[in-house]
């Protein structure tokens, strides 16, 4: 398919992928999908209603949070993956709700480990077992009779994005991917991410970590966020100022599991990017994470897949919560799955 044409104020894609400056670092089994009765949450005035959806990974159950139009009949549908360590009321509800209100099915899950989900040991950030939830995510979606099963779509914000591409990747029939602000995997933004040293010293901690856990069951923790100790899940000031508030709430774990570390760094998605075929929107800019990671896996994905790329300035927290940005990136996804 051909690619189609970026806005005269967007830079083309070999722009795109020429080089600058990336910013700084501050930051298994196979699914079974069953509908449950969905228990519908009256809404918040001007809210849109919200039923709670339940479905399993290895008899391992999920939890998400389903936002319906208010129009009948199949609708086409999207699955929400969030950041690292998320919980589906961030940024994945910010735009499950908007999603709604376009006309679409949406859905925000707690992958396995954190929120509402099963799994032991929980604040464990494994990738592999997220790629798994999220095509079992899509396969709920498809299994309900209020969707259209030719038309679910992935969205992805930031980590996320580098689930969401081995997941379409492996799955037939994704009509479509969106990733927001999105932090792509390879070695060399994992360098980029944690430097020589820290990337060296978090994958031994994980390595010894998980060997600790298969021999006698006991997880070491530390945060997931912290504003000056960097021996957390993930480091940095600009990190904490956005996560901190929802752990005083009580409405997300600050705990990071120390053996994902032995997962995390053992995970890519740039292999999965050389043979997407899914159509493909990326949000980015130079003022999100790694740049120059979203420039490597947008110059893998092969030339027959078709792809968008809105770059702009945009900082990268403000694709999580911000209204306005919330808004225009949700209108631009929604066109790009209605149209793919």
């Amino acid at each position: 398919m051909t690619r189609p044409p970026i806005a005269t104020a967007r830079p083309s894609r070999r722009k795109v992928l020429a080089g600058a400056a990336a910013l700084v670092p501050v930051l298994a089994a196979p699914a079974r999908a069953r509908a449950a009765a969905p228990a519908t949450t009256p809404p918040a005035k001007g809210a849109r209603p919200m039923e709670k959806a339940t479905f399993a990974v290895a008899d391992t159950p999920l939890v998400g949070d389903l936002y319906k139009p208010a129009e009948t009949g199949p609708r086409p549908a999207v699955a929400i993956i969030g950041p690292m360590t998320y919980q589906k009321e961030q940024a994945p509800t910010q735009y499950a709700r908007r999603l709604a209100d376009m006309g679409f099915v949406a859905l925000a899950y707690d992958s396995r480990y954190r929120g509402e989900s099963g799994g032991e040991p929980r604040a464990w950030e494994n990738p592999f077992h997220k790629v798994e939830d999220l095509k079992a995510a899509v396969a709920y979606l498809k299994s309900r009779p209020d969707v259209d099963p030719d038309q679910v779509s992935i969205l992805a914000i930031c980590q996320g994005s580098s689930i969401a591409f081995r997941a379409a990747g492996e799955l037939e029939g994704v009509r479509a991917l969106a990733t927001v602000a999105g932090h792509y995997r390879d070695r060399e933004g994992d360098i980029e991410w944690l430097g020589e040293d820290g990337y060296a010293a978090r994958k031994a901690q994980g390595a010894r970590a998980r060997a600790k856990y298969e021999a006698t069951g006991e997880v070491d923790y530390v945060k997931a966020v912290d504003r000056t100790d960097m021996n957390v899940g993930m480091p940095g000031e600009f990190v904490w100022v956005w996560y901190q508030p929802w752990a005083d709430r009580g409405q997300w774990e600050n705990r990071y599991a120390v053996m994902s570390d032995a997962d995390l760094l053992a995970y890519d998605s740039i292999g999965a990017a050389k043979t997407l075929t899914a159509p493909w929107l990326m949000i980015h800019g130079d003022n999100c994470f790694l740049p120059n990671a979203a420039r490597r896996h947008m110059a893998a994905v092969p030339e027959t897949t078709r792809t968008k790329t809105i770059w702009d300035d945009t900082a990268h927290l403000a694709y999580y919560d911000q209204p306005e940005t919330v808004d225009r990136a949700t209108r631009e996804i929604a066109d790009w799955f209605r149209n793919a």
